[in-house]
């Protein structure tokens, strides 16, 4: 068993939803978080509100899981962000479990 943790921005909701189900990850947890992203120092300078810090709603999905259907997400994963059209790829890391009761 492993834990897999998925980010993604918000816009992808609904799409890593389905990956999970496609890998036949039945059971996993969701949490709105805000993701953010150190920009080029002078670009924020030139910024009026360059001070503040702005986060794009994302979701953290997690699940403990069998290595083959993680496996899969991870194939899932690999083909959704060569489709995209933006700069906001999907995210993955799996985690050894050492023991779980």
């Amino acid at each position: 068993m492993k834990l897999v943790i998925v980010t993604a921005v918000e816009e992808f909701h609904n799409e890593i939803i389905k990956l999970f189900k496609k890998a036949q990850i039945e059971n996993f947890s969701e949490s709105e978080i805000d993701g953010y992203k150190i920009t080029n120092p002078l670009i924020v300078a030139s910024n009026w509100f360059g001070a503040e810090a702005k986060g794009n709603e994302s979701n953290m999905f997690f699940s403990f899981t069998e290595e083959d259907r993680i496996d899969a997400l991870f194939k899932l994963i690999e083909e959704f962000n060569g489709q995209m059209e933006t700069n906001n790829p999907i995210r993955a890391i799996v985690l050894p479990i050492e023991r779980f009761i």
